[in-house]
């Protein structure tokens, strides 16, 4: 089996990962979870964080067939509208995107122009799709539980797991936000866990706990092992237990308010007002 070449990119205001996947034979690639920066003080975009994933993309020679998304995230813009207008390709989530979208639009009153049927997206995947990059097949896995249209992208021995799994000592992910639960979860994380332990999972975030050096790699094995929430033995019982008394200290993300917006419509921003500007809304007394 021919493995993808994965270049990592780390977004350090948000803590994320995102990543290039490239068949190395055709020259052919993909974009995983992009990131537009977002002052929230100024309401003002930073295409920085994409630009460095566009720089790549040319200085190799690859062409760009998808920007995917594992989830619609709540920590950070998506950048997958700017990196298409520079680069092309296709923006794909998973068909969950309806549900969320049907929960967020009332809440942001969207108005009767946004449809919540995923139209914004060009390809909507349901679990056990396979798709293409170059000549490397990519399998979705639907992994709901952090959020309800979140799935993961396994390539080869790859598999990016958005924010249902973090590295080992970070542990897992909210199952507070609408849509979320940790019973779903916990078998979200079991199917993975299912897969052969030399599989590489890659993380869309890495917080860094203790201070240690970033890390965005780590093995089914090492998860098994040593994760802190989910390790073998943890039963769904004790793990939905931990997740609800965890998450009820949380705080929301910083940018929820305006990344669910963006996110939602893959990556547009609202349309502008009649003088011009867009606004992204904050409802209050209501998240």
């Amino acid at each position: 089996m021919t493995e993808a070449r994965i270049r990592h990119f780390y977004d350090e205001p948000t803590g994320t990962l995102s990543y290039v996947v490239d068949d190395q034979r055709s020259d052919r690639a993909a974009v995983i979870d992009c990131v537009l920066g977002y002052n929230l003080s100024s309401g003002r975009t930073d295409p920085r964080p994409s630009d460095v994933v566009i720089d790549y993309v040319r200085e190799h020679g690859l062409t760009v067939d998808w920007i995917l998304e594992t989830h619609a995230h709540a920590d950070h813009l998506s950048g997958a509208q700017y990196i298409k207008s520079k680069l092309g390709g296709e923006v794909a989530i998973g068909e969950g995107i309806r549900d969320v979208q049907a929960h967020f639009a009332p809440i942001f009153n969207c108005g009767k122009g946004f449809a919540a049927d995923g139209r914004q997206f060009d390809r909507l995947f349901a679990d056990g799709e396979v798709f293409r990059i170059g000549e490397l097949d990519c399998e979705v896995i639907a992994t709901p539980g952090h959020t309800n249209d979140s799935i993961s992208y396994r390539i080869g021995s790859a598999v990016f797991v958005g924010d249902s799994l973090f590295m080992p000592d970070f542990g897992t992910a909210r199952c507070d936000f609408p849509g979320g639960d940790a019973g779903l979860l916990y078998d979200s994380i079991r199917r993975l866990l299912s897969l052969p332990e030399n599989t590489r999972l890659f993380m869309c975030h890495d917080y860094m706990p203790g201070g240690r050096e970033l890390r965005w790699e780590c093995t089914v094995a090492e998860q098994r092992r040593d994760n802190i929430h989910a390790s073998d033995g943890v039963s769904k019982d004790a793990f939905e237990g931990m997740r609800s008394e965890r998450d009820a200290t949380l705080n929301l993300p910083a940018l929820i308010v305006p990344a669910i917006q963006v996110n939602i419509r893959a990556g547009h921003m609202p349309d502008a007002d009649d003088n011009g500007i867009v606004y992204l809304k904050t409802p209050v007394d209501t998240l």
